[in-house]
């Protein structure tokens, strides 16, 4: 097989309500698709992570048209974790001469998703079946997005969508994201499960303070309650002080650093931000031999 073609577009949507979280403010939501062509015009398609900075779309856009192109077209395409390692080998330079590691993963992810989607489309299967015969039809969702300050109107809003399962951005104020928790959970219907997610607003300290109170409002899990670079002595000491289920993963790349995730109980790599499918399924089967649940993260155009 051969490539022939490569096909990048960004986009933004409006959107009435900003995406409000503890390290900044969403106020439109951007995607970046990208869409690889065989010399048989079998296709696929992948996605780049683009939701931060604010300009990332079409900065990731730019990125593979003009840095990596070149480097797709001249990757082996008869194995899938061949061309991953390649693109990855191929750029490392490019990625340390401007000291942007993250955007050249979030490339690479995309291709490896649309590669991996051709070559599940040249066979005639889904992706999941491609990848392990035994997948499941379905996975579990549960509805994103919704800042604490703002439950009131977008948990009803999602409940009239469908979801029976919500997650609420916190750590913004201890005192109001605490109240706000404690009246989310009372309007939960009895088969409605509520997550939070702190983007990783706190310390050590403050992590332990606020789960301190949390901890008898049932919550489904605590995502990124800590940074995803804190010591993981400080993600075993939470882990130890908590009795909430802990969650993370999205901003942590590389086999290396999903080495050291044993205290999560949910395991979040993102597909789109990196490793795309070839290094997320990996990284996978470490988290489910030790009996964590792998709970793939995504925020994106879908």
């Amino acid at each position: 097989m051969m490539l022939a073609g490569l096909d990048v577009a960004a986009y933004r949507v409006p959107i009435e309500t900003p995406v409000a979280t503890s390290f900044g403010v969403m106020r439109d939501r951007p995607a970046v698709f990208v869409r690889l062509t065989a010399e048989d015009d079998a296709f696929g398609w992948g996605e780049i992570f683009a939701n931060w900075p604010a300009a990332g779309a079409e900065h990731r856009a730019r990125l593979l048209v003009e840095d990596i192109a070149d480097v797709v077209f001249a990757a082996p395409v008869d194995a899938l974790a061949a061309f991953t390692a390649h693109l990855t080998c191929a750029t490392r330079i490019r990625a340390i001469q401007c000291g942007e590691p993250g955007p050249f993963n979030q490339v690479i992810a995309g291709l490896d998703t649309a590669m991996a989607d051709l070559m599940a489309r040249r066979a005639g299967m889904p992706l999941a079946r491609w990848l392990n015969p035994d997948a499941g039809r379905a996975v579990p969702a549960y509805a994103s997005g919704i800042a604490i300050a703002q439950e009131a109107t977008q948990v009803p809003r999602a409940r009239a969508a469908g979801f029976a399962a919500f997650k609420v951005k916190v750590g913004f104020d201890t005192a109001t994201d605490l109240a706000g928790l404690r009246e989310a959970v009372r309007g939960l219907g009895t088969r409605e499960r509520l997550f939070a997610d702190a983007n990783q607003a706190w310390d050590l300290a403050t992590a332990t303070a606020f789960m301190a109170e949390a901890d008898a409002l049932g919550l489904g899990w605590m995502e990124e309650p800590l940074a995803a670079d804190a010591d993981p002595a400080d993600w075993d000491a939470l882990a130890d002080r908590c009795t909430t289920p802990l969650a993370a993963g999205e901003n942590i790349t590389g086999h290396g650093g999903f080495a050291s995730t044993g205290r999560l109980r949910f395991f979040q790599p993102d597909v789109a931000k990196w490793g795309g499918v070839c290094c997320c399924l990996s990284v996978s089967r470490v988290p489910l031999a030790r009996g964590q649940t792998y709970c793939p993260h995504f925020l994106g155009g879908g």
